[in-house]
């Protein structure tokens, strides 16, 4: 199994079907609005950042850009969390 897959499953059994549908109201993503046509799994960001804790040392930053462009907001933000620890730990080593 790839490692995209591993962490959108990981994501998915995170999902609360509750959130999945309050969030895209609280986003505003009806028609004409800011997040228009974003999906959502029901993740709350603490969840997505214990994910990308796991798994940022792990995935490729060529694996990062398809989590990047997935129509689902919560693997576009656990891959940014990942960006993020990937950098900070650069950062570190120089």
């Amino acid at each position: 199994m790839s490692i995209v897959k591993e962490i959108q499953e990981s994501l998915a059994v995170l999902s609360i079907p509750e959130k999945a549908e309050f969030f895209p109201r609280f986003f505003k993503t009806g028609k004409g609005e800011y997040g228009e046509g974003d999906l959502f799994l029901g993740v709350t960001v603490p969840d997505q950042r214990s994910v990308a804790k796991e798994y940022y040392s792990k995935i490729s930053l060529k694996d990062l850009s398809i989590l990047l462009s997935s129509k689902y907001h919560e693997h576009r933000l656990t891959a940014l969390f990942m960006l993020i620890s990937k950098f900070e730990k650069q950062k570190i080593k120089r």
